[in-house]
This record gives structure tokens, sequence and C-alpha cells, in this order.
């Protein structure tokens, strides 16, 4: 038995075993398969990013349309529905809310494809916000139920891999069969994976919570009656809101500029861009979304699964060390990035964006374990949705909007034209994270006091 604090902030035991109710083997599938489908979540979330260009000059809209399309459309209603979804996840089998999910969000992006003007294509990715909505805060929950607490940051990092294994497929692949067969095909071969992997999910994958004592399923129902418990829980751990506000502030910078550095590249460098293209048989926009594919989703990966493993190894000894990693990650990413955006070659651009993105996810891992780890187990998907909320309001919602807004403004008002506005867009956005670096660096203070499983 363990000791967990209760939804009114006072102490009491729990029946919920601290022994994980499923062995070593299958938790180690259960997160594969997980990281798998946040991997075709975040290509279908994120393919539309290579496709901006194509789509912009095929509906003639601005910069402005352009991130209402690859953010607010689908970040106002994903964010809507997350924390209903998740209250639902707190009560009934999570595994139903991830196949109806991963069923829901494919097929919407099927209908991308389909798409025949910008009205249509703004539809069809509000679908796809509907179905991505149930994801990712159940399969927190899941993970967080499988996992062991001293484990749990590197299980939730390696999770988290999808977003730039995915970011890397969705780019490379959208980017190819987009210059051979146009964008509309790029979604519809996106669609597919995920109908193919939900009859998997729902076959395979075990609700941990069946595995439960008879007890342990009582106390888990009985806390999870108030959404306002949970969140009148959460209002006194100072910790929590700086991790998921610095947290959205990076999500602010990286969704927005996900859509807008290829277009930089294609605008800034467009003839070394076709040069570089044409040395390896490819169009430009194939050869970017290879570059940035592989860029953000090899050094990407590479930045997500370790920041979870440092976050755990230095956090062993002080749990202060899962603020510190993103802290000092959001300062470091911020000079190489400014080198990238500010230089005249493509190569030397595409060079100092390597370490741009070792640094840009090294917090996923320390700030969700943070979620899971502030909470007792009964309030876990709930806190994830809470954090999530946040986090993709700022980022999906406006992040796209904010930077596309911006390139229009030094574009049209400042009379930069659309090179120049787009490379002073994207630079002007990269110093918010001075700012998380500071709200990450302020969470330090009170975690070890308001960790409680």
């Amino acid at each position: 038995m363990t000791r967990t604090v209760s939804p009114e902030g006072g102490s009491s035991p729990s029946m919920v075993s601290a022994v994980p109710p499923v062995s070593d083997g299958y938790r180690r599938y259960a997160v594969l398969l997980l990281m798998l489908l946040y991997t075709v979540n975040f290509l279908d979330r994120q393919i539309v990013t290579i496709l901006a260009e194509p789509i912009k000059n095929e509906l003639k809209i601005s910069d402005t349309q352009l991130g209402i399309l690859t953010g607010l459309a689908f970040g106002l209603v994903y964010c809507g529905l997350g924390l209903p979804l998740a209250r639902l996840a707190d009560r009934v089998n999570r595994v139903w809310i991830i196949t109806g999910s991963l069923a829901l969000w494919s097929a919407f992006t099927l209908l991308c494809g389909r798409a025949t003007n910008y009205a249509t294509l703004v539809a069809a990715r509000v679908g796809v916000g509907v179905g991505e909505a149930g994801f990712v805060p159940t399969s927190h929950a899941l993970i967080a139920d499988y996992t062991p607490k001293a484990k749990r940051a590197s299980a939730l990092a390696f999770f988290s891999m999808g977003t730039p294994i995915g970011s890397l497929l969705g780019m490379a692949l959208g980017g190819v069969i987009a210059d051979a067969y146009g964008w509309r095909t790029a979604f519809l071969v996106a669609g597919v994976p995920g109908l193919l992997l939900a009859f998997l999910v729902m076959t395979t994958l075990k609700e941990p919570r069946n595995a439960m004592t008879v007890e342990a399923r009582t106390t888990d129902r009985s806390a999870q009656m108030s959404f306002g418990a949970t969140v009148r829980y959460l209002a006194a751990k100072r910790t929590f809101w700086f991790m998921a506000f610095g947290a959205s502030i990076k999500s602010f910078i990286g969704y927005g500029h996900a859509p807008f550095t290829a277009a930089f590249l294609m605008r800034v460098h467009g003839d070394e861009i076709a040069s570089l293209a044409s040395t390896f048989g490819l169009k430009p926009i194939g050869f970017i979304g290879i570059a940035l594919g592989l860029l953000s989703g090899v050094f990407g990966t590479i930045s997500s699964y370790a920041g979870g493993v440092i976050a755990d190894r230095f956090g062993g000894r002080d749990l202060r060390a899962y603020a510190s990693v993103p802290a000092v990650a959001s300062l470091l990413s911020i000079p190489t990035f400014t080198i990238a955006i500010l230089s005249d070659s493509a190569v030397i651009a595409l060079t100092f964006l390597i370490p741009s993105y070792l640094f840009g996810a090294l917090w996923y891992g320390p700030v969700y374990a943070s979620a899971q780890g502030l909470v007792p187990p009964q309030m876990r998907a709930t806190s994830a949705s809470i954090m999530l909320f946040i986090i993709n309001m700022m980022g999906l919602g406006f992040g796209a909007l904010v930077v596309g807004a911006l390139s229009d403004l030094f574009n049209f008002d400042f009379g930069f034209g659309p090179a120049e506005g787009v490379r002073w867009a994207l630079l002007a956005s990269a110093y918010f994270g001075l700012i998380s670096a500071v709200l990450f660096w302020l969470a330090r203070k009170r975690i070890r006091e308001e960790m409680v499983s």
C-alpha cells in the first residue's frame, strides 16, 4: 500500500498498488505501441506543414490564413475536447477511447485529401483535431499506470519520440509524394496507417485498471468524481503551473515555426535549394521535406529520449532536475536558431538547425512526468489534459497564427517582402524562449515538496 494525497489536499492511504499491474515485457510492448500511435498522430497532424507552401499557392491564401489552417482550426477543437475526454478517460476503458480517436483522426486525414477549397480543408482539419483530442492525455495516464515512478520520465520521453518521428515521416513522405502526385495524395496516404492500427490497439492493448483489486478500483473511482476537485488540488501546485506555461511557450515556438521553416527556405534560399534538390534528383519541396524531416526526426528523437533519461538519472538524486533540464535547453536553443535564420546560406541554415532540434525536445519527458507525479494516480489523465490544454492552446492554437500574422506584418506593413517577412517572424518568435527558461527555473523552487506519486 502507498500513501497518496487526497483530492481535498489531505493525506490518505491509497489501495492502489505501487507495483504496475502488467509485466515488464508487456509494459515495453504497450509503450512501444503507444509510441507508434503517437508517430501516426503526429504524421497526420504535421504533414500539413510541409504541404503549406503548395496549398498556399494553389488556394491563393495569405500567411495568416495558412496559420489558421495549420494551427488555430485544429488547435481550438483539440484543446476544447481534450478536457472532457480526459475526464471520461479517468472513468471508462481508456483503450476504447484510444481506438476511437485513432480511427476518427485517420478518417478525417483522408478527407483532407478530398478538400476542394480552403473552407472544406479547414473543416477537415477540425475533424482531425476532434479525433486527436482524446489520445495524448489518455496515453499519458496509461503509461503512468504501466510504469514504476523511477522510470516514468524515460517512458513518457520514449512515447514522446512519436513527435519527431511522426514529423520526420510527415515532412519527408509528404514532400516527396506532393512533388510526385500533389498535396491531396499526400493526405490520402497519411490517413491509411491509423485505420490499420486501430484493430491492433483494440485487440492487444490492456486497460491496467482491470488488473487492480476490487478495493483499488473502488478507491480509484471514488477519487474521480469531481473535475473541480482536481483543479482545486492543482491550484496549490505552483510547480505544475510554472512547468505548464513554460512548456506552452516552447510549444508556441515549435508549432509556430513548423509550417514556416520550409517556407523560409523556399523564399529566402529558393535558388540554392533548387540546386541542392537537383543534385539528389529531387524537386525543392521533396528535398526540403526530407532534409527537415531528417533533422527534426533524428535529432528531435535523440532530444526527446535524452531529456527523459537525463531527468530520471539526476532526478533520482534531486527532483529539481525535472525543471532544470528544460530551463537550460530553452536557453541553448536560441543562439543556434538565430544563426540559422540570419545566414545567407541554405547549407549553413540547415546545419545550425541541428542543435536547435537537439535542444528543442528535451522538455517533453521531464514536463510530462511532472504532470503525472504532482497528482495522485486517480487524477493523472485529467492532470495531463489540463497541462496539454495549456500547452496546445498556446502552441497549436496560436503559434502558427501569430508567426503567420507577423510574417504578413513584416511583409506588407513594413515592406520587407515575403522572404524577409517570414525570416523576421521566425526570429522574433524564437526569443520567447527566454520566458520559458525563466518559468522552468521558477518551477525548481517547490518541485521537491510538491511531488506526491
